[in-house]
């Protein structure tokens, strides 16, 4: 990457609800020296952010370009050495950017859930980035940076222990926290384009649809993101019960993706999943069947959805894009990760990935302003390829490191068999 940029990192979307809550976090973790500037569609709207913005984002610059305006797009990406963008769905808003980034050698981080959007830049711009040196890399917000970090640092652990390769993972997942349009809308965006395109479910339903050559991947059988069952199943101190993670059909194509393009380093057999704790009362064993119906349901009904009355039912239903929990909401809201492993050797681990605020929202700003500042000012050999990439194959430990230094709770344990 050509390192005689005028900005060290451009933030792209600042005036949405998720990008302006990730530019103040930048605005406070960003080192003193970093030329920062702020791009978006308006720029009385920029102007207004800044300004709320306080001393340290005074000089900053402001960028305007429409996510349909190529020539605006590729300008942007050759003045910085990275972007950071919170415009979705980025299925309709997202290539154009990811392309300006490839060509420009420039590195490149989004919060994207869409598997489909993962998949389109995957085929069209990874030979293209390895070539130039960028970095494009996906979904460094809750989607999907604790997952893929959290299989990553386990292992590391395990290379460190001469423990063998990773036999098998499950992530239990336990959150509080909001929903906001722009995210319903990425969801609304991808069934769309499957009930256009029913082909397109095939990516969806795959669990190894992005990784490096799904044609090479490994025959585990049936391995479904779908579940309802007691919590003692996967580790024998855990009470209640577990049901289907909302994001689980995602981030386990991220995770799978990081241990092709690391070579099938965490093994070649290696079987992960993801799933949600649904609480030790009484009423736990309803909710998690009612969760895992859902969502069942809505797998198989969602494409409805987006388009005659099953649009005009969901518009009047949730919240519009743009929109979001409110501060209040945000700081009570927390998520804890906690991925159980098994190795090939038979050791067991347990890593851990916590954090307090709204995991979709505060969290994930310090997720994805950790991840902009990791690609542009964290050096280290072992991650320095380009290509379109996931956390942990572009940025792993040092993104660990900041994480933890912003706060947030990262550990690996090894379990006593």
């Amino acid at each position: 990457m050509t390192p005689s940029r005028e900005f060290d990192l451009i933030l792209y979307g600042a005036t949405g609800f998720v990008g302006r809550l990730t530019a103040d976090y930048v605005a406070g973790a960003a080192p003193t020296t970093a030329r920062i500037a702020l791009a978006g569609r308006s720029l009385d709207k920029l102007r207004a952010i800044r300004s709320e913005l306080g001393d340290s984002a005074r000089e900053w610059s402001l960028l305007v370009a429409d996510a349909d305006d190529q020539n605006a797009l590729d300008a942007i990406a050759k003045r910085t050495r990275v972007v950071v963008t919170t415009v979705g769905p980025y299925a309709r808003y997202g290539l154009g950017l990811a392309q300006a980034c490839a060509q420009a050698g420039t590195h490149y981080a989004d919060l994207t859930g869409e598997p489909l959007f993962v998949r389109e830049c995957i085929d069209r711009f990874h030979t293209l980035a390895v070539r130039s040196g960028a970095k494009i890399v996906n979904s460094c917000g809750f989607d999907s940076v604790p997952s893929d970090l959290s299989v990553f640092l386990l292992h590391r652990r395990a290379l460190e222990d001469h423990a063998g390769e990773l036999a098998s993972a499950t992530l239990i997942a336990t959150v509080r926290g909001g929903l906001s349009g722009g995210t319903i809308d990425s969801g609304r965006a991808q069934w769309e384009a499957i009930a256009e395109d029913p082909s397109l479910g095939r990516i969806v339903a795959d669990p190894y649809a992005l990784s490096p050559d799904p044609n090479r991947a490994p025959d585990l059988g049936k391995q479904s993101d779908h579940t309802l069952r007691r919590a003692r199943g996967i580790d024998p101190s855990l009470p209640g019960w577990v049901t289907t993670f909302i994001m689980a059909s995602h981030n386990t194509k991220i995770v799978r993706r990081t241990n092709g393009l690391l070579g099938w380093a965490y093994g070649k057999h290696f079987r992960y999943r993801e799933v949600m704790h649904a609480g030790t009362s009484v009423t736990a064993p309803l909710i998690a069947a009612v969760v895992a119906a859902g969502l069942a349901t809505l797998t198989l009904l969602g494409p409805m959805l987006s388009r005659g009355l099953g649009k005009r039912v969901l518009d009047r239903l949730v919240p519009a894009p743009g929109t979001g929990p409110d501060e209040q909401a945000r700081d009570n809201g927390f998520f804890t990760m906690r991925t159980f492993t098994r190795t090939t050797t038979g050791t067991r681990y347990l890593a851990t990935f916590a954090a307090e605020g709204d995991p979709g929202y505060k969290a994930t700003a310090v997720l994805l302003g950790e991840s902009g500042l990791s690609l542009a000012f964290d050096y280290n050999p072992r991650h320095e390829y380009g290509g379109v990439l996931t956390p942990a194959s572009a940025m792993g430990e040092d993104l660990a490191d900041r994480l933890s230094k912003s706060g947030m709770t990262i550990s690996v344990d090894r379990i006593d068999n």
